[in-house]
Formats: C-alpha cells, sequence, structure tokens
C-alpha cells in the first residue's frame, strides 16, 4: 500500500478507541545542563527486554525535557502511586519548575528521584528511534529500587485517573505457564 493509499483514521476515534488500553503512569526525570531537576509525566513506558535490561518510553519530539535527558544520556523512572495525582498533574502541566513543591531526593547515580513513587528505574540512553511525532526511546537499566508490595499504582483509563479496586489488591497465584511465558522466547512471542 502506498502513503496515498492510507487509510485516514480520525485523531479523536484513535485516542478513543486507545484510550481502553489502561496503563500505568511514570514521571521521567533528569537534570539539565545547569543541574536544575527536570521531568515529564509519560505513561507510554514499557519494559523491553530482560537481557540486556531494557526499558523504553515515548516523548513527543518537542518535548524540552526530552531533549534534557538526551542531552544528559541518564533518566530516571518514577512508577506513581495511586495518591501522586497531584504530582501526575504537576509534571503533565506547562509549569517552568515542575519539582516546585515536590518531595525528591538526588539518588546515588545522580538522578532526581520523586519520593512515595512505588518504584524507580536508572537507565542511561542506549538508543532512539523515530515513532511519528514521537521518538522510541530505549534505556538501560542501571539500578532499581528496592521493590515493595506496599501501595497501588497510579492509572489512566479512558481519559482520566482510575485505580485498582480495594478487593482486587490480592496477586494472582503464580503459575508455572505465566513464569515460561515471561521467561521464553519465541519467534510468535510479544513479550
Amino acid at each position: 500500500m502506498t502513503t496515498s493509499e492510507q487509510p485516514t483514521i480520525d485523531p479523536r476515534q484513535f485516542r478513543t478507541v486507545l484510550g481502553q488500553f489502561c496503563t500505568g503512569i511514570t514521571v521521567i526525570t533528569t537534570f539539565g545542563a545547569d543541574e536544575t531537576p527536570i521531568g515529564f509525566a509519560c505513561q507510554s513506558f514499557a519494559a523491553l527486554s530482560l537481557d540486556p535490561p531494557l526499558v523504553l518510553f515515548c516523548p513527543t519530539k518537542e518535548s524540552r525535557s526530552w531533549a534534557a535527558i538526551r542531552s544528559n544520556g541518564r533518566f530516571c523512572v518514577n512508577i506513581l502511586a495511586e495518591e501522586q495525582q497531584p504530582v501526575c498533574a504537576r509534571f503533565g502541566s506547562r509549569e517552568p519548575d515542575k519539582f516546585a513543591g515536590i518531595d525528591w531526593h538526588t539518588t546515588d547515580l545522580g538522578l532526581p528521584a520523586l519520593d512515595g513513587a512505588l518504584a524507580t528505574i536508572q537507565c542511561t540512553v542506549e538508543s532512539v528511534l523515530d515513532g511519528g511525532d514521537h521518538y522510541i526511546v530505549m534505556g538501560r537499566v542501571q539500578a532499581l529500587s528496592e521493590s515493595t508490595d506496599s501501595g497501588r499504582p497510579l492509572l489512566f483509563y479512558r481519559g482520566q485517573y482510575t485505580a485498582i479496586e480495594p478487593e482486587k489488591t490480592t496477586p494472582a497465584p503464580w503459575r508455572a505457564d505465566l513464569e515460561h511465558f515471561l521467561t521464553t522466547t519465541t519467534l510468535d512471542t510479544w513479550l
């Protein structure tokens, strides 16, 4: 199919249909050239590879935060907790100082990390691909925070914040077929 034969997809319908996919919310952070902490709210984040340990996120091409991350070459993924809606709103805004009034600290690897996040993942930029009006940024994991069973994730679904229902917070029992699925890669495996 040539470019002129490609179907026209209505942007509003595209957003509505993709809004059916529930995502977690992260804040991607780094330090700018002047050592100012910089970050943005990001729901296009995913695990990519176990060996080597890689993650990915997709910033818009116009993102000033992405420009700082690209320049620094390092970033921290902060996985937001359910009660961090105001933090998400702050980092999703056009405020010039998104860290104002936000509790954070500098990690041992020298990256800004948000206090109260469920987890943090510190990375170096491994590669960058073109993704239409976004970039696809692959990061090599350098450090992980300790795993915790407390707290629930901040989720986004159908254009609004949502949460896990209280009675559905018990993890599913671990199954051997799930372990096999998560650790085996074949030509037809998407993970």
